[in-house]
């Protein structure tokens, strides 16, 4: 026995101890069980004295399996010992990777020990991954979906992992994947205008609704979005071609005429907005070159609108029941098969133009202030460098697009792994088409049949950016994708991963529906309180121990853990391109060359003596593979009694 019980407060339980610390190993962390009887109560070592230990309680081991909670106290008279290896089992997992299962890590506890993690647990839930910069994130989320691929003999083939990847890291841990398994591929889509280093992002712009303008074009305000629905109610007629559509497109033009006209405002104002809605938006029959016949006499509809000296247009009662006669009484519907569905930037262009005719712009000032924003918003964008993003070559559905984002272009298999390289645009751009793909995969997923047929999760890389705490959406839409997606998405199989340096940032409402957590060393005061204000059973001893973490090492908690877990996370294989600039090599050494290769890193230095000498580094996994446990693995740690029981040197055989 370690000691007997003095007191318990609350969820601690403070011991005083009958053994000699003095000559024993360090055992806080250590796992202990209060054993009454057939009651086995299991908790954590927090604080060491020479004289006391203080524990907290983490749950229950009964039947054979652990079910964790403070509920449960232990009685006086129980006896304290530490955890013997099977009971051990019962808390962190099997050492066997069995189907169904991934591994993550070793722990930092119990030396060689695999954390072995149930997929379902982890992956069916929402999770984030927050660390301070540096402190390994990157090579986190790489070893932790290597392993997933790579471990298992039969690997997740059908599953649909999108990286938005901030700084395009992900390439070179990920990019040969089809060499290690030929069912597994993986595709990568840049932002990079300039140079061809991947196929580049394009987004058809026809898949975007009312919400996804609303946020490409930034708009502010509700008032605005009756524009955007006209819109793109009038643009697949705009730039169709058919009899019907031409009906329509005349009685477009003619309703909008007609207001112009009958506008009461002076005639030279009403002939030069006539002149510019046709000149701009007309028909092989209502044109400014339509001709108007009269008894004795032929004109143009331009000659028409003729304004003399006295300010008047004469022939204004001829022009208005002119255009009346293109005004159809009642709206003929037109063929899904006239409407031209296939339309690029500068088709939505000029819909918008004629839709903020008809709302009235040319009328109202006031119109004209909040509307007319949009429009030049949408014309920046058709004629700036960002319209290559929306010029996608054919016409596709949404759910063909999605074949087409899953889909490797070299061999034409399913696509496990898609990076989308949002590395050369703005923070704005960037936050734009993360929401807008992540939406598209939100109504695919939601509209599947069975529902949770397919599955796609989501990664976000600095998820601070784009996952805001306090985004306008809401306001604007109603809602906020990413928290549509924390709130409903697990029922469709739909599932997001928020990776972070900044989760004080971080929508409230995403981060509190994580069920699972990772966590590297954090140091800012905002973000340590922020974890332990959000985040389920952080207790202040865990708070403390993230201050202190080393590169690679985390706590994980959640769905997936029965208790808060420290372990070191091996190395992946290949790694990201997240290591930090060599000062020495970029100051120092000159020339200079890094090739990035296969994992290695080659530098061609010039030396004193003018030679050129060449040295390879291999990125390698730091823990290889981590051997099965036997029965004695903690024996590192402290000896094991015939009893199987984790003791101490002064405590065997009791």
């Amino acid at each position: 026995m370690l000691g007997n019980i003095m007191e318990i407060i609350d969820n601690n339980v403070i011991i005083k101890l009958t053994i000699d610390i003095t000559n024993q190993p360090n055992l806080v962390s250590l796992h202990v069980v209060f054993e009454d009887g057939d009651n086995r109560v299991v908790g954590e070592v927090a604080q060491v004295t020479q004289t006391k230990m203080v524990v907290n309680i983490l749950g229950e081991i009964k039947n054979g399996s652990f079910t964790p909670g403070s509920a449960i106290k232990p009685s006086f008279k129980s006896k304290v010992r530490l955890i013997k290896i099977d009971e051990l089992a019962t808390i962190l997992g099997d050492q066997e990777t069995k189907f169904g299962q991934t591994n993550f890590g070793t722990s930092n506890i119990y030396p060689g020990y695999k954390i072995n993690v149930n997929i379902n647990d982890f992956f069916s839930n929402h999770f984030a991954i927050l660390g301070n910069s540096g402190a390994g994130k990157s090579c986190t989320v790489a070893s932790i979906l290597q392993k997933l691929y790579t471990s298992s003999p039969t690997p997740p083939i059908n599953s649909n992992l999108f990286f938005f990847d901030a700084y395009g890291e992900y390439t070179n841990a990920f990019g040969k994947i089809h060499q290690q398994n030929p069912n597994l591929n993986y595709q990568v889509f840049t932002t990079n205008l300039e140079f061809g280093e991947a196929e580049l992002l394009r987004i058809p712009i026809w898949l975007l609704d009312v919400d996804d303008l609303a946020l490409l074009l930034d708009v502010t305000t509700p008032a605005q979005l009756p524009i955007l629905e006209k819109t793109l109610k009038l643009v697949p007629i705009l730039t169709g071609s058919s009899e019907a559509v031409v009906r329509r497109k005349n009685d477009i033009i003619a309703r909008a005429l007609q207001d112009i006209l009958l506008s009461g405002n002076d005639s030279t104002k009403i002939r030069d907005q006539v002149i510019g809605v046709l000149t701009k938006f007309n028909t092989s029959s209502l044109s400014l070159n339509s001709q108007i016949a009269q008894p004795g006499y032929v004109r143009t509809l331009k000659q028409c609108l003729f304004v003399d000296k006295s300010g008047k247009m004469q022939e204004m009662e001829l022009v208005v029941e002119f255009i009346r006669g293109y005004i159809m009484d009642e709206e003929e519907e037109i063929p899904e098969s006239d409407l031209n569905k296939f339309y690029s930037l500068n088709d939505l262009e000029l819909a918008m133009e004629f839709a903020l005719i008809s709302e009235g712009i040319l009328k109202s000032d006031k119109v004209f202030d909040y509307a007319n924003v949009v429009s030049v918003r949408l014309h920046t964008l058709a004629s700036g460098e960002n319209k290559e993003y929306f010029n996608f070559p054919h016409y596709v559905t949404r759910d063909e697009y999605i074949d087409y984002l899953t889909t490797n272009k070299e061999n034409g298999g399913k696509c496990q792994l898609i990076n989308f390289n949002i590395n050369y645009i703005d923070d704005r751009m960037a936050k734009v088409i993360t929401k807008i793909i992540s939406r598209m995969l939100f109504l695919k997923a939601s509209t599947l049949k069975p529902r949770g047929s397919r599955a796609f999760h989501i990664i976000i890389e600095e998820a601070h950016r784009y996952v805001l705490k306090n985004d306008t959406d809401k306001s604007l839409l109603g809602y906020n994708i990413f928290e549509r997606i924390t709130k409903e998405g697990r029922k469709y199989g739909m599932f997001l991963a928020l990776i972070t340096q900044r989760p004080s940032e971080l929508s409230d409402t995403c981060i509190s529906q994580c069920a699972n957590f990772i966590i590297l060393r954090t140091l800012h005061p905002l973000d340590l309180g922020y974890i332990k204000d959000m985040v389920p059973n952080v207790s202040s001893e865990v708070v403390l121990q993230l201050k202190n973490l080393k590169p690679g090492n985390c706590i994980a908690f959640g769905n997936a853990f029965k208790v808060p877990i420290s372990m070191y996370i091996d190395l992946p294989d290949p790694r990201p391109l997240s290591n930090n600039v060599d000062l020495e090599t970029v100051w120092y050494k000159e020339p200079a060359q890094n090739i990035v290769a296969n994992g290695a890193v080659k530098e061609n230095v010039v030396n004193e003596t003018g030679a050129v000498s060449t040295t390879t580094t291999t990125a390698t996994s730091a823990v290889a593979a981590a051997a099965p446990v036997s029965s004695n693995m903690l024996t590192q740690m402290a000896p094991v009694s015939q009893n199987n029981v984790v003791t101490t040197p002064a405590v065997t055989g009791n």
